[in-house]
């Protein structure tokens, strides 16, 4: 049995602006990430305070970005600030290589509640960033694009 075909928004290629921003995206969100990791760093088997500071701030950035600005931004705009920024600004292997760093050295129940932390945290993150983007669209005045210009 053959695999249906992909959706047509997934078949086609990426086009090179959108590449371009999420490549540059990336490196502007991994520094960012490494210079949280070297101001807040983690004793070895301790909790990692900057992983859930990133997350939970990555969380509610993306959350404001979306509510306010998504449908403002053209598609490059929005895979370099998404994607490429706060998702390599956020990143689940270091939510689960501290989890196992935690565990590993003994201390399960501090990785739960690590775990639990970042979940709920970063839940509540996410819709204060969604509820305060909305506030902010509402009084912004019409958008520049559509969104049409894929």
């Amino acid at each position: 049995m053959t695999a249906p075909p992909p959706p047509a928004s997934l078949a086609r290629p990426l086009a090179a602006p959108v590449l371009l921003a999420v490549l540059g995206g990336g490196a502007v969100g991994t520094l960012l990430r490494v210079g949280a990791d070297a101001a807040l760093p983690a004793a070895p088997g301790g909790f990692g305070g900057s992983s859930l500071l990133v997350n939970v701030a990555g969380s509610f950035a993306l959350g404001l970005l979306v509510a306010a600005l998504w449908s403002r931004l053209p598609p490059w705009a929005r895979a370099g600030l998404g994607a490429g920024v706060l998702g390599s600004f956020t990143t689940f292997s270091a939510l689960a290589d501290s989890l196992w760093q935690l565990a590993s050295s003994g201390a399960v129940s501090l990785a739960l509640a690590t775990l639990a932390a970042h979940l709920v945290l970063g839940l509540g993150a996410a819709l204060g960033g969604l509820a305060l983007g909305g506030r902010i669209a509402r009084h912004a005045p019409p958008p520049l694009t559509d969104g049409s210009d894929e």
